[in-house]
């Protein structure tokens, strides 16, 4: 594994870091779980996309680069090193893009991809059901063929779906042969949040954001193009998709060198005060995201020479979810009684600490990915 860039990729940081500190938003925009914000937001990455900052990966037909993954680690590092908003569009273009990429069709990839990168149209994840959390195979919303029409109807509740309040899309499994073993009979949907028979109804979070949703759909018609894979093989397609969530795309490790170094200077304004716990609890969180990084560059090494990445991924999941808690309640530590503020200087903190403590439940629960681990990759016998 090189772990030096070339003077072409020192170019392309050098670039992208010029871009991002010249038009970055200032003052910072409101938050991304607000109507208000998803709005801004939305603008800020129609800016990113007409400049093509957007998906540097992707293909230059779809508003990208062509950038390698190691260019895509380097835009990721300076964009969260300098401070740049949140990507509402990420569910969209980490999760469901790479998906798309993977089984999607032409036409599919033509349709969706540009209006995606642009954020014309954004998309929220319809993975979990009332009944149906960490365990995805259990989910009962189901799809029923229509052949008069051509396409599907499904029903049934999806919950969670994060910014699904404000989104226009959702994709997600519906069970489309009831009779199949757990992990068959799956399919898996694009589904238009404005049709006939879709009930959104947000949820309040305790921090006041409003973008989660639940997602209620009644007889919703959806037509065989906006199947992605083949019928009844949707767990396939969606291990793709949680691929990409637990793994490489979905947390960058510049996100949480961004936040371990901000963490640094918070311990640095501390003076002398600071408790000795929570300065070795610093140096450990910046440890882990250099850690992690280079764990993402063997990743990537792997990626760029063929080879697929399966399990791990669980194993990645856990490492950078856990890290992302330590190292916000650190900072309320350093922060003392200011960390419990939600205006003000602490304020940024206290709401990456409410986020963080989410990050072992999403993407699979940390119990679930931890049996993953044990089994896919120890090879421990199940109990």
């Amino acid at each position: 594994m090189d772990l030096t860039f070339d003077e072409a990729e020192e170019a392309f940081r050098a670039e992208c870091r010029a871009w991002i500190e010249e038009n970055r938003p200032d003052p910072a925009l409101p938050s991304g779980d607000t109507r208000e914000g998803f709005g801004l937001h939305r603008v800020w990455e129609r800016s990113l996309f007409d400049a093509r900052w957007a998906v540097v990966s992707w293909p230059r037909e779809y508003g990208g680069r062509e950038a390698s993954l190691w260019e895509w680690l380097i835009f990721e590092e300076e964009y969260y090193r300098a401070g740049a908003p949140q990507r509402v569009t990420q569910n969209g273009i980490f999760l469901l893009a790479p998906t798309l990429f993977a089984f999607g069709t032409k036409s599919q990839q033509d349709r969706y991809l540009p209006a995606m990168a642009s954020a014309e149209e954004t998309w929220c994840q319809g993975w979990s059901e009332p009944d149906a959390g960490s365990d995805l195979a259990a989910i009962r919303s189901r799809a029923v063929r229509d052949e008069t029409e051509g396409g599907w109807r499904l029903t049934g509740q999806k919950t969670w779906t994060t910014r699904g309040a404000f989104c226009d899309r959702l994709f997600g499994l519906f069970r489309s042969d009831p009779e199949a073993a757990r992990h068959r009979g799956l399919t898996y949907f694009l589904v238009d949040l404005r049709a006939d028979g879709v009930t959104v109804r947000p949820v309040e979070r305790l921090d006041g954001d409003e973008g989660f949703a639940e997602v209620f759909l009644e007889d919703v018609f959806v037509p065989d193009d906006d199947v992605l894979g083949e019928v009844h093989k949707g767990w396939e397609v969606a291990m793709a998709t949680t691929g990409s969530e637990r793994g490489l795309t979905l947390r960058s490790p510049g996100r949480f060198m961004a936040t371990a170094s901000r963490l640094v200077d918070l311990r640095r304004a501390a003076g002398d005060s600071v408790d000795p716990a929570a300065e070795d609890a610093v140096v450990r969180a910046y440890i882990d995201a250099e850690a992690y990084r280079w764990q993402t560059f063997w990743t990537v090494t792997r990626l760029a020479e063929g080879e697929r990445i399966g399990a791990e991924s669980s194993l990645v999941k856990l490492f950078w979810s856990e890290l992302d808690v330590r190292m916000h309640e650190t900072a309320s530590e350093l922060l003392g009684s200011s960390s419990e503020l939600i205006d003000g200087p602490s304020a940024d903190w206290m709401k990456g600490l409410q986020f963080a403590l989410a990050g072992p439940i999403y993407a699979g629960t940390n119990e679930i990915q931890r049996n993953v681990v044990a089994e896919r990759l120890l090879g421990l016998p199940r109990k």
